[in-house]
């Protein structure tokens, strides 16, 4: 037996008020920069332990504090936002919450990527943690994080003076549930998650009537051929080893059927594993955007936005190779290699910040035998829901029981004395 499985054989706190606690973040999520009540019940239940608790750092963000002595300092990271989908999983407690987008639209809301089992995991490493005092040194600090579902939660809290009320770490470690059997871990060093920006672009036309195209710069059409041109940059401008995608989420323009706009709208979603590939990428979609406009008349230069900023999680080498030992110890062959994820983050605003070292992990969620029969027959994408699916539902117990060990087993592998 490992010295970390030795250590957490031997607390004995009581963790069944988890799958209450899941139940009422799931059955009331809440948007991001929205999360009051769920920052609430996250202060209410961390009043159950010995820590330090600063509330309200950018927006709803909180930290706790459990100083136990002298010794590094390691934080673990959860979020805790929504997202605007419409629950269709069926269970008793599904959400049935309604809320309103920064847009002004009336959604139906729900936690669909896995917040709210991030959430109460980290709170059960807390128990733990707060439980298993006399077996580590130093300080443990457990960050609650709103708003990542939009890429400006971590941000939100660095800017909002969190070097100056949170100790520096000298580890900050993140975890996130998705398809996988339930009670699995998956780790690796190096890039774990895409660097990713949405583009807001604005291409200026001149509006006409519909019966008179002749006289009009249709912004329509140029935004037509700008998306088919976008289509080319990764495939002939990007190398084959590299890892790059354009995705046009929006596209946008004129609000009447015999009208030709004067502007339209494209809005996309760019990822990459590599800084110099996104720079690259980028300057070749202003390129190709400018050429149109330019090629069609516009009568001003298109505009670019880049919002929703998700930097690339890019793991440590050493950090992964300490904790991926115990985790091997703790897990057995449940600890398994993880592949990059083309999803993002915008978790690692939080160690670069400090320039600290990071390790981010996957934990599958889906039912085993659920899972098992869809690698069977070759089955995953249709049968097993994802992230962000409207069915997406973690197997309760064995994901919360890795979830916590998880994060307890990476913190005491640099508290443990």
């Amino acid at each position: 037996m490992s010295e970390i499985t030795s250590i957490l054989a031997q607390s004995t706190v009581d963790l069944g008020w988890q799958r209450e606690f899941y139940r009422d973040l799931h059955t009331h999520p809440e948007l991001s920069m929205q999360e009051k009540r769920t920052a609430q019940q996250i202060l209410r239940k961390l009043a159950d332990f010995d820590c330090e608790v600063i509330s309200g750092i950018g927006g709803y963000g909180i930290i706790a504090i459990f100083r136990n002595g002298a010794g590094p300092t390691a934080v673990m990271r959860a979020d805790f936002d929504a997202l605007p989908v419409e629950e269709k999983t069926g269970i008793d407690f599904a959400s049935v919450a309604e809320g309103v987008t920064p847009q002004g639209v009336r959604t139906k809301l729900m936690h669909a990527c896995g917040h709210d089992m991030h959430t109460t995991a980290l709170l059960g490493c807390c128990a733990l943690l707060d439980d298993l005092r006399e077996h580590w040194s130093g300080t443990f600090v457990a960050l609650f994080q709103p708003s990542e579902e939009n890429g400006a939660g971590a941000l939100r809290m660095v800017q909002d003076n969190l070097k100056e009320v949170m100790p520096r770490p000298d580890v900050v470690f993140g975890q996130h549930i998705g398809p996988g059997a339930a009670g699995t871990i998956r780790s690796m060093p190096g890039p774990a998650l895409a660097a990713a920006d949405s583009i807001r672009i604005k291409i200026f036309g001149k509006s006409s009537h519909g019966s008179m195209p002749h006289l009009s710069i249709d912004p329509t059409f140029v935004a037509a051929m700008v998306v088919v041109r976008l289509q080319g940059i990764v495939g002939r401008e990007i190398p084959p080893s590299e890892f790059a995608v354009i995705t046009v989420g929006t596209l946008s323009s004129g609000n009447s059927n015999n009208t030709i706009p004067e502007s339209a709208y494209l809005v996309l979603n760019c990822r990459t594993y590599n800084d110099e590939i996104k720079k690259d990428l980028y300057a070749a979609i202003e390129r190709v955007v400018r050429g149109e406009c330019a090629a069609s008349g516009c009568p001003q230069p298109p505009t670019f936005e880049y919002t929703n900023h998700a930097p690339l999680t890019d793991n440590d080498p050493e950090v992964f190779a300490r904790v991926r030992s115990n985790f091997d110890a703790v897990f057995g062959e449940d600890s398994v290699d993880g592949a990059p994820w083309t999803a993002s983050e915008d978790f690692s605003q939080i160690p670069r910040a400090y320039d600290a070292p990071y390790l981010y992990w996957m934990l599958g969620a889906t039912p085993r035998e659920q899972w098992e029969k869809a690698v069977a027959t070759d089955r995953i994408a249709e049968d097993v829901p994802s992230n962000h699916m409207s069915t997406f539902l973690p197997d309760f117990e064995p994901t919360v029981t890795t979830a916590n060990k998880a994060a307890a087993t990476a913190i005491l592998t640099y508290l443990a004395i």
